[in-house]
């Protein structure tokens, strides 16, 4: 059973910073690609980041790109999304997700974190 467990959201003010985790398993973890997928309140889903199987390839949405980090560890099938400089409109449910780039629905992706931005 494919299972994906994201956590580490939480309130922040905006400019703060969170980091994600997610923890991963029933899968050959190392030879996928992952990514985060985002869905703020009243909003369809939006794809915001994704890395390839060993980590040497990462992409990210224009609206995140220069303040968050993707990263993974495959010996712990793990993976991270580090948020710098988080802003209102970044408050969203985030998934991580067993996807290529630019998917916005997979059926791999688990349970969310919430974050929140707000003063």
């Amino acid at each position: 059973e494919v299972q994906l467990q994201a956590s580490g959201g939480g309130l922040v003010q905006p400019g703060g910073s969170l980091r994600l985790s997610c923890v991963v398993s029933g899968f050959t973890f190392s030879t996928k690609t992952m990514s985060w997928i985002r869905q703020a309140p009243g909003k369809g889903p939006e794809w915001v980041s994704s890395i390839n199987s060993n980590g040497g390839d990462t992409e990210y949405a224009d609206s995140v790109k220069g303040r968050f980090t993707i990263s993974r560890d495959n010996a712990k099938n793990m993976v991270y999304l580090q948020m710098n400089s988080l802003k209102l409109e970044d408050t969203a449910v985030y998934y991580c997700s067993r996807s290529t780039p630019r998917t916005t629905n997979s059926p791999f992706m688990g349970q969310g974190t919430l974050v929140t931005v707000s003063s």
